[in-house]
């Protein structure tokens, strides 16, 4: 607004640190289509409106770059694949148009673990090879939306947006030190994304802060008549996001469930959850049942869901699968249709447990991710990776969002000793995104520092 920098600038700057973070030693691999003509239309057409004073939104200007897992014009809807979008796509998905009418600057869509299937975003395939973790190269971003918090975390935008069917947004959140929500289902449109497993999964952005998250949030959060799902939905508000302390608000924690997780993780949750209590909120012991039935439901449900999208390509494109998707798609092959029907029934057990759980508190506290980034190795980078006891673990404290469909937000707290981020996670009733909010302002006060991660780019300089 000042007009001491302009769009045109920063997006200049930007596709100068494109250039440069492709060639770099290791490459980033954060971004993995992007066009030099696509971003300088956007930013001129900002810059302009900015010189006359008639912006569009707090978004206008803004770099921002989407998952390759949604279809944004001019790119390949390559789903992080070798086989799909062989045609550039001539339609925007729907949170593509609403950044777009928000004059955002789409910079492009970033890096996923083929098809969503893993929370390593490991991905040797020619197309994208693997993200590297801003803050220790030589470890993995976490996935599935792992080029959307590497380019957050690395600085080229300030907002990416994610899908997360199981962690997939807070996962990558969480390890590479950046802030994600996953709204409640049928919140934000995911109409335009490959409709890998219809009832788990959300939409929702990653972002350098709380209150870039709540911005973005509140202009992608609405009804969309492509998009049944979230038609019936109340008003998204921001209501008490900005209250001085957090007095009348109950956490509710199972601390037995709390705990499983890194002893390096655990000391620094538990310092968190100290510092929301000293700012008027009381902790409220809470059991969430049967955890353990959950966890295999949820995992029976997106792998059948996504089995079942994925038929034709699992009999043509098999081949060309990495070794890992090919693994999980097989595996997802036993399970019967009575498997579906009993893990359904869970579902509606958990979604009433939990309707009696926020009678008496607002909100969930777990720890985000139960361990830190996990190290990438040299046959990593040629065939992939399969480790299910840590694809377990990554996704211990997310299954609950994702099978019930409620909100989460993960917003960075701290550093291991080793200088990986760690990270706090609320989740809330269906629709109250308002109070994660709220709660996560007030979570980034308890991080003293922001330690720059070593892949780092000043688009602003």
């Amino acid at each position: 607004r000042s007009g001491k920098l302009t769009p045109s600038q920063v997006a200049k700057n930007i596709i100068a640190t494109l250039e440069d973070c492709d060639k770099s030693t290791p490459p980033l691999r954060a971004i993995v289509q992007w066009d030099r003509e696509q971003i300088m239309l956007m930013a001129e057409a900002s810059t302009a409106r900015y010189r006359n004073k008639c912006t569009l939104s707090y978004l206008d200007g803004i770099p921002v770059c989407l998952k390759e897992e949604f279809k944004v014009v001019p790119y390949h809807h390559r789903v992080g694949t070798v086989y799909l979008g062989t045609e550039p796509e001539t339609e925007d998905a729907t949170v593509a148009k609403k950044l777009r009418e928000a004059g955002a600057i789409i910079i492009g869509v970033s890096n996923m673990h083929e098809l969503g299937t893993g929370t390593t975003g490991c991905n040797p395939n020619r197309y994208h090879k693997i993200p590297r973790n801003p803050y220790k190269p030589n470890h993995f971003t976490g996935g599935s939306s792992s080029g959307s918090a590497a380019a957050v975390a690395a600085g080229l935008c300030p907002v990416a947006i994610g899908t997360d069917g199981g962690g997939s947004v807070r996962i990558p959140a969480s390890f590479c030190g950046v802030v994600g929500l996953k709204g409640t289902f049928g919140r934000i449109s995911s109409h335009g994304s490959l409709p890998l497993s219809y009832s788990t999964v959300s939409v929702g952005p990653i972002c350098t802060s709380v209150a870039d998250a709540a911005i973005v949030y509140s202009i992608l959060a609405e009804p969309d008549p492509l998009y049944p799902y979230g038609l019936k939905q109340p008003k998204a508000t921001l209501s008490d996001m900005c209250a001085p302390d957090l007095k009348g608000l109950k956490l509710g924690v199972d601390w037995t469930f709390f705990k499983a997780c890194d002893a390096e993780v655990l000391s620094i949750c538990e310092k968190a959850v100290e510092h929301l209590q000293s700012l008027g909120a009381s902790v409220v012991e809470v059991s969430l049942p049967e955890m353990e039935e959950l966890r295999v439901a949820h995992v029976i449900c997106i792998l059948s869901e996504m089995r079942d999208f994925l038929q034709p390509d699992f009999n043509k494109h098999f081949q060309e699968m990495n070794l890992d998707t090919r693994a999980n798609l097989a595996l997802a092959s036993q399970f019967t249709a009575l498997d579906y029907i009993t893990a359904n029934r869970q579902r509606t057990r958990s979604m009433r447990f939990l309707r009696e759980i926020f009678t008496t508190v607002n909100c969930i506290l777990t720890p985000a991710v139960a361990s830190t980034a996990p190290r990438i190795y040299e046959s990593d980078l040629s065939s992939g990776s399969s480790d299910l006891s840590f694809t377990v673990r990554s996704m211990r404290f997310m299954q609950l969002g994702n099978f019930t469909g409620i909100p989460g937000l993960v917003v960075p707290i701290g550093y291991s000793t080793a200088g990986l981020p760690i990270s706090l996670q609320v989740m809330a009733k269906w629709w109250d995104e308002a109070v994660l909010l709220r709660i996560g302002l007030k979570l980034e006060q308890f991080r003293c520092q922001t330690k720059k991660p070593s892949i780092y780019y000043d688009i602003l300089a």
